[in-house]
């Protein structure tokens, strides 16, 4: 699960796709990172952590980190939050990987390249954030699941 900076949406994202791993009882390796690396060894966003307890979800023992190398090599999938950081995956990763960078909220409407909208600079926005990745997560263990 990748943003930015790894302190909003991608931890959102990576506590959402436990919990639905854990529901699902799937056996799969989960982690989030920022493209950036500007707040590295940070916890979440404040707001991210409040509105992720509000659903349900822990994210309070995740640290920030930046996209490495060896992600590409470690995971099948590396979820985008944007189109932004898509292509910042795509230009760090050799081209051999390409196939496993994609835009998280495809999963729910393949091709319409939607972006999960940053919060971080406004209030508001955080149960929205949590509303489409909730629904991106789901579809993703559906589709693990066969």
């Amino acid at each position: 699960m990748v943003c930015l900076g790894n302190i909003c949406r991608s931890p959102v994202a990576e506590g959402v796709m436990r919990a639905k791993a854990k529901e699902h009882v799937l056996e799969v390796e989960i982690d989030s990172a920022g493209t950036s690396g500007w707040h590295d060894g940070a916890a979440p966003d404040e707001r991210s952590l409040t509105n992720a307890s509000k659903n349900g979800i822990d994210i309070s023992k995740q640290k920030s980190r930046k996209v490495v190398l060896s992600d590409f090599e470690v995971f099948d999938f590396l979820y985008a939050m944007d189109e932004s950081n898509y292509n910042n995956l795509l230009n760090m990763a050799s081209q051999k990987y390409h196939h496993k960078i994609k835009m998280i909220l495809n999963e729910v409407n393949a091709g319409d390249n939607r972006s999960v909208p940053d919060p971080y600079y406004g209030n508001d926005g955080f149960q929205l954030v949590f509303d489409l990745l909730d629904e991106a997560c789901e579809k993703i263990a559906q589709n693990l699941k066969r």
